[in-house]
Formats: structure tokens, sequence, C-alpha cells
């Protein structure tokens, strides 16, 4: 029995000795990172570079929705710019997407009294009838509370009146409602914006409609306004409403993926994947969602081929086109990519703004955790908070999913992103130069170390 202590005390002094070899030996690489990971941060944020670019690219091409010119121009522009600026491989990859146009809106009180009210047809909405359409208003608070007054919804204009509660909690009735009111026989769906109250701003966004339910006019309707159609419905007052939306489909139209590299130096065929969507909804312009995402990961890799920094593996920089209304461009890199996508070792996108207080969310193994906590020193200069839990995205989910891709995301102040989110109000006046400056002084740091590191991030 002795004996037996013997040897398991043995083997846990060397089980030890062989953790604290490696960490020694992970902090000792860290430590041999921080010198160029330094660089990064002190040419990211010396000037106000990718703020401007960010400006070039909103002013000059605007609202970049699927299948729209706009979308078109800034493609070409952004692929030539990279090559510009001295990145490799520079290529558009073509992705067909679908191409919707708004047309004319407009939206009133008729009875009580004549008032217009600040709408935003819902992305992908059906048309009124030539000449819009008027019906009585019924205001509901919850899917619940509508299938509960199914018998009044019929030939009415269904409002979900729906507090706004975080947006992976209310979203639903953006997506979901007009399918939701269309099963109970209603003509036509508003929904209270999704987002804090701002100042009278409307949020666009996709509607899904689905093949067994009529397709019905839907549109967001901004929160003041809503507050005053309950405001009346809770009084006991008939509430008319006229609503005209001239939203059509067109057919599919050839946009593209933009994408950008640095080739790794000794493990080209490992990829570390990071961007953002070029493409916006037709309102404001789209600086937030999700220009800025798109330059700040850009800036990361230009920033390493401007300091002749050529990391071990490649680094992939991806504008994906048609983020926003069909997820075309995600689906259209996963299939180009599917007998490579386990060579993906990390995947990063930036589509939550970089408005402070920010963060980076990472999602990945536990050992895989370890080993960024330990990368995390690197970024002690920008005062980030620890790296939390939980980072990916719409863009980089289908490559990630398929090939067990660790994943994170730079995270901005929701509080401040989601009030202009898919609003006219999303425009660069609103971000501030330091804070693209720091996201992207945090992206390229952490870009570099896991394209520098010997071994790959575990799965």
């Amino acid at each position: 029995m002795r004996s037996s202590w013997s040897c398991l005390g043995a083997l846990a002094c060397a089980v030890a000795l062989v953790a604290s070899v490696d960490a020694q030996s992970s902090h000792s690489f860290v430590d041999l990172l921080r010198p160029d990971t330094d660089r990064l941060i002190k040419a990211a944020t010396a000037d106000d570079f990718a703020w401007r670019r960010l400006a070039e690219l909103t002013d000059t091409f605007g609202a970049r929705l699927s299948g729209s010119p706009n979308l078109a121009r800034a493609i070409q522009w952004s692929a030539q710019t990279m090559k510009a600026d001295g990145l490799e491989n520079v290529r558009t990859e073509p992705v067909m997407v679908p191409r919707w146009v708004r047309g004319h809106e407009e939206a009133a009180i008729v009875d009580p009294p004549q008032h217009d009210l600040a709408i935003l047809g819902l992305g992908g909405t059906v048309s009124t009838p030539p000449g819009g359409l008027e019906a009585d208003l019924l205001v509901v608070t919850s899917f619940e509370e509508l299938r509960s007054r199914a018998a009044d919804a019929r030939g009415r204009i269904v409002l979900f009146d729906v507090a706004y509660g975080g947006y992976t909690e209310t979203v639903t009735y953006r997506t979901g409602g007009a399918r939701a009111a269309a099963q109970q026989g209603a003509v036509a769906v508003l929904v209270r914006s999704i987002g804090p109250i701002g100042l009278r701003t409307t949020h666009t966004g996709s509607v899904n409609y689905v093949p067994e339910v009529p397709a019905i006019p839907a549109a967001a309707v901004a929160a003041e306004d809503a507050n005053r159609l309950a405001r009346l419905a809770r009084g006991g007052r008939r509430v008319r409403l006229r609503l005209v939306l001239e939203g059509r489909r067109e057919a599919d139209v050839e946009s593209a993926n933009v994408v950008g590299e640095i080739v790794g130096r000794e493990k080209p065929n490992e990829v570390v994947l990071v961007g953002g969507h070029l493409d916006s909804w037709d309102v404001g312009t789209g600086a937030s969602d999700d220009g800025v995402g798109c330059v700040i990961t850009w800036e990361a890799v230009r920033l390493m081929k401007k300091l002749g920094l050529r990391p071990r593996r490649t680094v992939r920089v991806v504008l994906w086109t048609n983020e926003e209304n069909g997820l075309r461009g995600a689906t259209a890199y996963a299939e180009r990519y599917a007998a490579s996508a386990s060579d993906h070792v990390f995947a990063l996108e930036s589509d939550l703004g970089v408005f402070a207080p920010a963060a980076l969310g990472f999602s990945g193994s536990m050992a895989a955790r370890a080993m960024m906590g330990q990368i995390e020193s690197l970024l002690e200069p920008l005062g980030l908070p620890p790296i939390t839990a939980g980072g990916g995205g719409a863009d980089i989910g289908p490559i990630a999913q398929a090939g067990r891709v660790p994943t994170m995301a730079y995270i901005g102040d929701a509080s401040r992103y989601f009030v202009i989110h898919h609003t006219p109000a999303d425009t660069i006046e609103r971000i501030l130069p330091e804070e693209v400056s720091k996201a992207a002084a945090a992206i390229a740091a952490v870009t570099y170390a896991v394209a520098e590191m010997p071994e790959r991030l575990p799965r």
C-alpha cells in the first residue's frame, strides 16, 4: 500500500511538473508575441485612419441593401482598396442575392383626427393593394393575447405593442408577427420598433413569411406612435388606420463576398478568419451595422501588412454579402470552403458595433478558452474587460459549424447599438474615432496572436 501511494505521488508530481512547464512555455510564447501585438495596438490607435475609411465607405456608397447598385459599387471599391493596401489573393466570390425594393410608404390615423405615423416597412414585406388599405386597429402585447382575441383580429390591422426587453427576446415579433396575425385573419401588421425608445425612430429588419400562410403587409412603427395607439385603444376609442406599402420583390441578382489575405509563412493552409458584412438595410448608411465591422477587421489585416508581420497561418478577411436578408454570402462561403472547413482554426466576426464599453466574447472548448485567457494579457494596453463566454456571428456560423471552429465576437455596448440599429440614424456621426481605433487594435492583436501561436487552438 505504501509503495502504491509513493507511485501515485510521483505521478502527481510529474503531471504537475509537465503542467508547470507547459504553462511557462505558453506564457513565454505570449511574451514573445507582445512586442508585435504592442506594435499593432500602437499603430491602430495612433490616428483616426479606420474612422476615416468608414466615413469614405458610408459617405460614398450610403445604404447598401442586397442587390442594390450601392452595394455593387461598394464591393468593387473594397476589392480595389484591399489591393492598394497590399493584401494578397484579393478577390470577389460571386453570390446570388435577393432583390427587394421598398417603394413609397405612409401610414396615418384617420379616425380619431388625422395624424401621420412614423413607420418603416419591414424588409421583404409585400405591398398593400394599390392606393393602400384602411382598417380598424387591434392592439396586443403578445402572441398569446393575439390568439385569445382571434375573433377581434379578423379584418383588422394588428399592432404588436411589445416593450423592448433586449433584441433576442423581442425580435421574434418582427420576424413572426405577420405570420401570426395572418393566421387570425388580420389584413396587415404593425410592430413596435425593436429597440430602445429613441427620437421617434423606426427600425426595419426582415419579416418572415411561410408558403402555407397568406403574406400580409408588415411595418415597424415608432415607439412613441405605438404608445399613442395603445393609449387610445386602452381608452376604449375606435382607431382606424390607413396604410400604404409599395415594397416589391424582384429577380435575384449577382453580388459577391470580398476576400483578402496575408498568406501564412509556415502553415498557409490553416486559416484565421475575420470579417463583417458589407450589406446594410436601405435606411441610414449602415455605419454600425455593419460598415464598422468590415472596416475594423479589414484594418487588422492591413496593419499586419503595413508593419511587415506575416504570421505562421493565413489571415483572411471576408466582407460578406446579404447578411441582413438572406445570409446567402455566409452560406456560399461555407459551401465554397467545405472541404477545408476543418482548416479554419479561428473565426472572428464584428457585427455588434464598437460602442464603449466594449468587450470580446469567445466560444470554444475549455482548452481553447484557457489559451485565449493567456492571449488576453496582450490586450492590457487597451483596458478591455476580461474575455467573456459566448462569441460568434451569423456570417461565420455556417463555416464554424462545418469545421467545429472556435469563434469570437467584438461586442459593443448593446444599449447604444440597438437605439440606432436598422434605422435612418445609423450613421457615422454616432461613432467616435477612438472607439473604431480601439476595436481595430483589439482585433489585430488577437488575430495575430492566434495566427502566430505554435499550435492551433484545440477544438
